[in-house]
């Protein structure tokens, strides 16, 4: 069973940080690309903004609003991966997600094109100013 579970999230003034974590089931951790993504401000859709991307062999990719701010790694004697935000701003408050997917695309910040993905449940980040 493919498990996500999201944590780290917070309240942090205008230009703090903040470190996310993804703890993923082991065979899902070694099988799949894993990315994060936020919740676009929009009560009348569920969508789902894509950040960054970790590939199973460690390559990364980001989506241009945060490349520069926002970290992607990941740890495999723990089977996290992380997302270290930085320089935040009042419209980075959102729910944070991670995700497992099959494939890595190397520019976007994305993974894609599985028959199946998953989602965690999600960790709120909330910038003040």
């Amino acid at each position: 069973q493919v498990k996500l579970v999201e944590s780290g999230g917070g309240s942090v003034q205008v230009g703090g940080s903040l470190r996310l974590s993804c703890v993923v089931s082991a065979d899902a951790f070694r099988s799949y690309c894993i990315g994060w993504h936020r919740q676009v401000p929009d009560k009348q859709h569920d969508e789902r903004e894509a950040l960054a991307a970790i590939s199973r062999d460690g390559r990364t990719s980001y989506a241009d609003s945060v490349k520069g701010r926002f970290t992607i790694s990941k740890d495999n004697a723990k089977n996290t991966v992380y997302l270290q935000l930085t320089g935040l701003k009042p419209e980075d408050t959102s729910m944070y997600y991670c995700a497992a997917d099959s494939f890595f695309d190397s520019t976007g910040g994305y993974c894609y094109g599985g028959e199946d993905n998953y989602w965690g449940q999600g960790t709120q980040v909330t910038v003040s100013s």
